[in-house]
C-alpha cells in the first residue's frame, strides 16, 4: 500500500509539473486558441481537445474555458463543445500513457533535469518542467504496475472489489471520491488501468470505476469557481451535469459494454481504457447536436445574478442624452475603481506583512478589474462625447477619464511591480527589519490614505483638499527619503535583514514614490483654474512660490 500511495503520489505531481510548465511555456497562446476557436461547435470541440492534450488537464481547460465565459467573450454552447473536446483530450492522453513505454522514463527525466538546469529563459524553463514531468509520469506508472501485482493476492482487496461488483453505483461514488481528492480523472484511470491488468478489478466492476472516475473529474472545476459569475459556473456545472447524464445511461449497460469491448481489445487494462475513450467520445457525439437546448436549460438552472459584482454597475446608457447624470455615473463608476485599487494597495501589504501568496493572486485578479472597469469608463465617456457637451461638461469628462487612467497605470505598479517584489521576498524567504518593516508599512498606510484623499477630490472638486494632496506629494519625497537614508545606516551597521533585502527595500520605496505621483495628478486641474498652479510651483496665497508641486 505504501508503494501504492507513493506511485499514485508522483503521478499526481508529475501530472501537475506537466500542466504548469505547459502553461508557462505557452499558457498565453493557449488562451488565444481557446478565444478565437469558437466560431462553431466543431472548431470549439477541437481546440478543447488539444489544448487538453497539451496540458493533460481538463480542470486547467475548464477553469479558462470559465474564464472566458464568465467575460462575455462566449457563449455557453461553444463553452460546452470545448469542454466536450477536453474531455475526449484527457482520455486520448491515458492512450498514449498506456502504452509500454516505460523505457522513455529514465530518458525524459534525464533531459528535463538538463533543460531545466541549462535554460534561463522562463519558456524554456517551462517546457524542461513539463518534460521531467511527463518522464516522472512514466515512471510512476511503472512503479504502479509494481505495485499493484502483489495485490492480487490480498484478501481484503478482493472482498472489497467483490463488495463494489455487487453494487455499481457504489463503485461509481467511490471512484467518483478519488478522482475529486486527486483533482484528476486521468490519474484514477490509470490506476484502475493497473488493478485491471493485475486482475484485482474485473471487466464490469472497471466500467463502473472509469464512469465513476469521469464523474469525479468534474468537481474539481465545479469547486474551483463557486465565487465566480454564473455565466462562468454555468461551464463547470454543465460539464458536471453531462458527465453525470452520460454515467446514469452507460451504468445500467456496463455487463453489454464489457462484452462489445471484449471483441475489440484483448486485455482488461486495455479494455478499461478503451472504455474511458468510448465513453467520452459517445458523450460528445450525444451532446453536441443538443448543445443549444442544453446550455438553455443550464441558464434556466442558473441565471444571471440581476447585479453582476464585477463589470460596471453604474454606466447606464439610457441616460446619455442627460450628460450631468452620465457624468455623475461615470464618477461612480470611476469611484468603484479607487477602491479596488486602495484594496489592491492593501492586501499587498497584508500578502508583504504575512507571506501570503494566495494574497498576491488576489491582486492580480484585482488589477484585471480594474483595467475592465477602466475601459468601461473611457469608452461610455466616449460614446457621451458624441453628442455636443457644453465646456464645463467636456472638462468634467476629461478630468474622470484622466483620473480613471491614473487609478489603471497605480493598478499596473502594484501588478506588475509590487506584487512581483513580495512573490521574490516569499520566495527567496527574506525578512525586513524590524524598523524596515515599520517604515514600508507606514508609507503604504500614507499612501492609501492619499489616494481616499483623491476620491473625495473626485467628487467634491475642493480646492482645499486638492491644495493638501500636493503637499502630501512633498511629505512623500521627504518620507521616502528618511527611509532610505534610515536604510543606508542600517547597512553600515551590517545588519543582516537590511543586507539581504536591500533592493526589495528601496523598489518598493521607489514604486510607492510613483503610485502618490498618479494620485496627486487629480488635484492640479483644480488648482490650475483657482491659478495656484503655475508651471510645476504651487503658489501660496500671497502669490509667492511656496513649495513644489
Amino acid at each position: 500500500m505504501l508503494d501504492l500511495i507513493g506511485a499514485v503520489a508522483l503521478l499526481l505531481w508529475g501530472l501537475r509539473m506537466v500542466k504548469t510548465g505547459v502553461s508557462r511555456a505557452f499558457g498565453a497562446r493557449l488562451r488565444r486558441w481557446i478565444g478565437i476557436g469558437t466560431r462553431n461547435r466543431v472548431s470549439a470541440f477541437g481546440v478543447g481537445l488539444l489544448v487538453t492534450m497539451a496540458l493533460q488537464s481538463s480542470t486547467a481547460t475548464a477553469l479558462m474555458t470559465a474564464g472566458f465565459a464568465g467575460s462575455g467573450f462566449m457563449s455557453s454552447a461553444m463553452a460546452q463543445a470545448i469542454m466536450l473536446g477536453a474531455n475526449v483530450g484527457t482520455s486520448l492522453v491515458t492512450r498514449i500513457l498506456a502504452f509500454d513505454v516505460r523505457w522513455l522514463a529514465p530518458l525524459l527525466i534525464a533531459a528535463g533535469v538538463v533543460l531545466f538546469t541549462l535554460c534561463e529563459a522562463k519558456p524554456n524553463k517551462g517546457i524542461a518542467r513539463a518534460v521531467l514531468g511527463l518522464g516522472l509520469m512514466l515512471l510512476s506508472l511503472h512503479l504502479l504496475g509494481q505495485s499493484t501485482e502483489p495485490m492480487r493476492q490480498s484478501q481484503v482487496l478482493k472482498a472489497l472489489m467483490a463488495s463494489l461488483d455487487a453494487v455499481p453505483v457504489l463503485a461509481v461514488v467511490v471512484a467518483a471520491v478519488l478522482a475529486i481528492a486527486a483533482s484528476s480523472s486521468l490519474a484514477v484511470v490509470l490506476l484502475i488501468m493497473s488493478l485491471a491488468a493485475t486482475g484485482t478489478v474485473q471487466p464490469e466492476l472497471g466500467i463502473a470505476l472509469v464512469l465513476g472516475a469521469n464523474l469525479g473529474g468534474a468537481v474539481p472545476p465545479v469547486l474551483a469557481t463557486l465565487g465566480d459569475s454564473p455565466l462562468a459556473r454555468r461551464v463547470t456545472l454543465g460539464n458536471l451535469a453531462a458527465r453525470l447524464i452520460g454515467c446514469a445511461i452507460v451504468l445500467p449497460f456496463a455487463g453489454q459494454a464489457v462484452a462489445i469491448l471484449s471483441g475489440l481489445v484483448s486485455g482488461p487494462a486495455q479494455q478499461i481504457v478503451e472504455a474511458h475513450i468510448v465513453f467520452n467520445i459517445l458523450l460528445a457525439a450525444i451532446m453536441l447536436p443538443l448543445l443549444t437546448p442544453f446550455a438553455w436549460a443550464v441558464r434556466r438552472i442558473l441565471p444571471e445574478a440581476a447585479t453582476r459584482e464585477d463589470g460596471p454597475r453604474h454606466l447606464d446608457s439610457d441616460i446619455l442624452d442627460r450628460p450631468t447624470m452620465a457624468l455623475a455615473a461615470a464618477a461612480r463608476e470611476t469611484l468603484r475603481i479607487g477602491d479596488c485599487v486602495a484594496s489592491m494597495l492593501q492586501n499587498n501589504l497584508e500578502a508583504l506583512r504575512m507571506n501570503d501568496t494566495k494574497r498576491c493572486a488576489s491582486v492580480a485578479a484585482m488589477d484585471d478589474e480594474v483595467d475592465r472597469l477602466n475601459n468601461a469608463v473611457k469608452l461610455y465617456l466616449a460614446r457621451l462625447g458624441r453628442s455636443a457637451l457644453e465646456e464645463n461638461d467636456e472638462k468634467r469628462s476629461a478630468e474622470i477619464i484622466a483620473y480613471a487612467t491614473n487609478l489603471e497605470h497605480i493598478g499596473d505598479i502594484v501588478d506588475k511591480n509590487l506584487r512581483e517584489l513580495v512573490e521574490k521576498k516569499i520566495k527567496h524567504q527574506l525578512s525586513f527589519s524590524a524598523e524596515g518593516a515599520a517604515e514600508i508599512e507606514q508609507f503604504y498606510r500614507v499612501t492609501i490614505e492619499n489616494l481616499r484623499l483623491a476620491q473625495s477630490i473626485l467628487v467634491s472638486g475642493d480646492e482645499k483638499l486638492a491644495r493638501q494632496l500636493v503637499e502630501a506629494k512633498v511629505d512623500i519625497r521627504h518620507l521616502e527619503e528618511r527611509s532610505a537614508a534610515n536604510h543606508m545606516s542600517r547597512l553600515r551597521d551590517g545588519q543582516v535583514e537590511s543586507v539581504q533585502t536591500s533592493s526589495l527595500h528601496l523598489d518598493i520605496l521607489r514604486d510607492l514614490k510613483r503610485i502618490n505621483a498618479h494620485i496627486a495628478a487629480i488635484a492640479y486641474p483644480i488648482l490650475k483654474e483657482s491659478g495656484l498652479l503655475r508651471e510645476s510651483r504651487l503658489v501660496g496665497e500671497t502669490g509667492g512660490e511656496q513649495m513644489q508641486a
